[in-house]
């Protein structure tokens, strides 16, 4: 069952302006908005609606009281077969043509934009043929930039990532011809003649047409310029992508629909919001249903006239009043709730004749906080949040960083420890010696090198002791003989000190004479010999 608000008695009934904040607060909370509009939306703008007491079908019936044409006849397809019809077609939207142009975007345009910008806005889809939403900011699907510049089968695609605004019915600031379908801005050149009640020849057929000519070829027929909006019964000329807009919308699972300014008499675009309502509604968590006691918020809308029954089980709630009062409440509430959404960053610049403290600086650019996506593309993805400095204040910027926020270990460079050497243990502690040049030659001290071995060697062989190792340099002096020459031997094969051994063997039992030994009776006939000779003298 639809719930319907008024936004006149606000002010006096407390529910009503209870259950006004909860619908701001959810389009506060919400981050996959979808926002569908009609004509209502552009009423303040000063263009008129298409079905109300002073709407565009009833200024039709003012201004050619002759011709017998419904409000819908105007719009439909059939008017082509006419003469009359089509001519009164023509004038009707060069004067509606006019009325746009002069006409400036509402807060409702606004409003959109708004939910664009704070990443809110899953994508906006309007019956509107004016481009208001474009003046804003939102690319339209009619628009030449939204179109691929690619050839073949990829020609005249629309760009759906970069799409903003789906302009179901066309684009009023365009033509496009009746036989070629080739698509130009609408200039003046245009309007004029469709003031006159006649179309503008298409040039692109007519160059055609006279190349052919040019080489004897038979001429083609020359199509003629029509206004690039969508009629009744007619398909669209990108229907295809149109639709696959769509689905990908509806497969991105959006949490709200805004309704706003549309009677929903189309049967396209009932199809269109009933398909929206049924995943939105479908994906709200039973567990969020059965814990609040309050109806969802999910599907609101804005219109002063009130929808029909066929839409009580779809639609959630009913604004009843203007869409550029309900916005401008929503955007109210909405800087009550959450106040960071709208803080405002701004960079001061040098002012170029400013040299007081009051006029030394200027305001040069202002980035709103919640714009992620501008951050991203202005900053880099390690230094998001840090303004840009000098080459010093970034090595100082630096050091400080790695000494407070140790990296983790696999982006650590080599030879490098998280911890300081006050922090570190001792068997973790690096050398902090600072390493010149190449040691010289003298000092190199490296064992069995030239400087070394061949130290000068003391004259007085007495004053130097027979092993005198220095700790320094691990050379030794006053080696003897015999040791030099057991290092020597050691070096020979195994074979050949086999045999020096034997012939050394040998040898000392020749040269070295036996001893005595020296017994107790020995001994004995030694003392009594001393005692004799003391004895004697």
């Amino acid at each position: 069952m639809t719930v319907t608000l008024d936004l006149a008695a606000a002010s006096k009934d407390v529910h009503t302006r209870r259950a006004l904040y909860d619908l701001s607060a959810a389009v506060v909370k919400k981050k996959k908005i979808v926002v569908v509009t009609g004509a209502g939306i552009s009423c303040s703008c000063g263009i008129p609606d298409f079905r109300s007491s002073d709407g565009l079908y009833n200024m039709v019936k003012e201004r050619y009281p002759d011709v017998v044409m419904k409000g819908r006849d105007l719009f439909d397809a059939s008017l082509f077969r006419d003469t009359t019809s089509t001519s009164v077609f023509y004038s009707f939207i060069a004067e509606l043509k006019k009325k746009i142009d002069e006409a400036a975007p509402s807060q409702t345009h606004h409003f959109i934009k708004t939910l664009d910008s704070k990443n809110k806005l899953l994508r906006s889809y309007t019956q509107n043929i004016d481009g208001l939403e474009e003046r804003v900011g939102l690319m339209g699907s009619s628009g030449e930039a939204a179109k691929s510049s690619g050839k073949g089968k990829n020609a005249a695609k629309l760009r759906v990532k970069e799409v903003r605004n789906v302009q179901l019915h066309g684009d009023i600031h365009r033509v496009r011809c009746i036989v070629c379908s080739a698509e130009f801005p609408c200039a003046q050149e245009h309007l004029n003649a469709f003031l006159e009640g006649t179309a503008p020849d298409c040039p692109e057929c007519l160059s055609r047409s006279e190349a052919r000519v040019a080489r004897s070829a038979r001429a083609i027929r020359v199509g003629s310029l029509r206004p690039a909006i969508v009629l009744y019964d007619e398909p669209h000329p990108l229907g295809e992508d149109i639709g696959a807009i769509q689905m990908a919308d509806v497969n991105k699972k959006p949490d709200m629909l805004i309704i706003m300014g549309t009677s929903m008499k189309v049967h396209g675009l009932k199809q269109l919001v009933k398909d929206f309502a049924k995943t939105i509604h479908s994906t709200s968590s039973a567990a969020t249903s059965s814990s609040s006691s309050k109806r969802p918020c999910k599907v609101v809308f804005v219109n002063k006239t009130p929808p029909s029954s066929e839409w009580a089980d779809i639609i959630d709630y009913h604004v009843s009043g203007d869409t550029d009062t309900w916005v401008h409440k929503v955007l109210d509430d909405w800087k009550r709730i959450r106040p960071s959404d709208w803080e405002i960053q701004q960079t001061l610049v040098d002012a170029e004749d400013g040299l007081g403290v009051a006029g030394a600086f200027k305001a040069a650019k202002s980035l709103n906080t919640v714009d992620t996506k501008a951050k991203k593309r202005v900053l880099g993805k390690k230094d998001e949040n840090v303004a840009p400095e000098s080459s010093s204040d970034l090595h100082a910027h630096e050091v400080q960083k790695s000494i407070n926020h140790p990296p983790s270990p696999g982006k650590r460079r080599q030879k490098s420890s998280h911890y300081d050497d006050r922090n570190s243990s001792p068997s973790k502690r690096q050398s902090v010696a600072v390493f010149k040049g190449t040691m010289p030659a003298s000092e190199r001290k490296l064992l069995f090198s030239e400087t070394t071995n061949h130290r000068e060697q003391p004259t007085n062989y007495a004053e130097s002791s027979k092993m005198d190792i220095s700790l320094l340099d691990l050379s030794m002096q006053d080696v003897q003989a015999e040791v030099i020459k057991e290092i020597e031997e050691a070096a020979k094969p195994a074979a050949r000190r086999r045999k020096a051994g034997k012939a050394a063997a040998t040898s000392t039992k020749a040269t070295i004479p036996r001893t005595k030994t020296l017994t107790s009776k020995n001994v004995g006939r030694r003392k009594t010999s001393r005692s004799l000779i003391t004895a004697k003298s």
